[in-house]
């Protein structure tokens, strides 16, 4: 039974990773809007996070590098991503943004190449090839979206995944300051709060909920819930089964994602977005790196794909 544990959890994270997406639709489904959704996000999510450290004993370090380290994973990696993909929401189905967010890996290759900690490799060539080919049979056919969505949305969603690559291999090249993943995403949440908060109250986008709770406001409770349930259960999987084999859950993170917003929200897809999401994932398999161990992979490791305001590399 103790070998079922690590494939029961991973599918039990995936799915509820998932179901993020087709909540962040309903979410900004009653004219809710990026501000004010990522800052009720990031500061519920960050109030979980945090007494999750207070019980295991860790405190938050507030040094300089700490600081900059919450700096870059709560502005790059929550609050610009947050914006392009509550924006998205609102003009692509759940199912393609799902589709979109596996792209992380495709980005951040070429990125980590461009750093030098990365070589270019045949499969991997052909893997960002793939992952090209995919966003193409999305935007390039004629009937590869629903009538009247403009493609644009697809290449401004896609600016999503450029700062989660920024991110992660800003935190693979400077490492997290001997912090875990959750003192890090307790750091970045608060410090994404504090930036969305007055941007929300500027806008006119902050969210002040009235009982009893509309739609929009449970399906953000319930997206930060499963965010912070799945993220916690990420962390046990690293640890219990390696970093190697908990990233498999982005896999996951995406088929659920198109499951639940064909089984809750109705919707329907071309045979473009099927291919798309064929080809998409078999580029990422190619692309994803192997780490040389399961610990130097676990010091970058974040958070796979999840809600549309969250961390999302792998």
């Amino acid at each position: 039974m103790t070998r079922v544990w690590p494939f029961l959890a991973l599918i039990l994270i995936g799915a509820a990773w998932g179901g993020t997406q087709p909540l962040s639709k309903v979410a900004v489904s009653d004219g809710y809007r990026h501000f004010g959704l990522i800052f009720w996000q990031v500061a519920l999510s960050g109030a979980a996070m945090a007494g999750l450290t207070v019980l295991r004993g860790r405190g938050l370090p507030l040094h300089g590098r700490a600081l900059g380290l919450y700096l870059v994973v709560g502005l790059v990696g929550s609050v610009f991503p947050g914006i392009t993909a509550y924006q998205g929401m609102v003009h692509l189905p759940s199912g393609v943004m799902s589709i979109l967010i596996a792209a992380v890996p495709l980005v951040a290759f070429p990125l980590a190449m461009a750093l030098g900690m990365e070589r270019l490799r045949p499969l991997r060539l052909l893997g960002l090839l793939m992952g090209l080919a995919g966003v193409a049979l999305l935007v390039v056919p004629e009937n590869g979206l629903p009538p009247g969505v403009d493609p644009i949305w697809v290449l401004i969603v896609l600016l999503g995944p450029v700062c989660y690559a920024i991110e992660g291999n800003y935190v693979a090249l400077n490492g997290t300051e001997g912090m875990d993943p959750v003192q890090v995403l307790t750091g970045a949440s608060f410090v994404a709060a504090l930036a969305s908060l007055p941007l929300a109250l500027l806008t006119g986008q902050f969210i002040v909920p009235h009982w009893p709770l509309g739609a929009p406001d449970l399906a953000l409770l319930a997206s930060t819930a499963l965010h912070t349930l799945a993220y916690g259960g990420y962390v046990w999987l690293i640890g219990f089964a390696g970093s190697v084999f908990a990233a498999q859950v982005a896999y996951l993170v995406t088929l659920f994602g198109i499951s639940w917003a064909m089984l809750f929200l109705g919707e329907g897809y071309s045979g473009w977005v099927w291919a798309a999401l064929a080809v998409m994932l078999s580029g990422v398999a190619l692309v994803q790196p192997r780490p040389a161990s399961d610990a130097s992979a676990s010091k970058a490791a974040l958070a796979p794909e999840g809600d549309a305001g969250q961390n999302a590399n792998v």
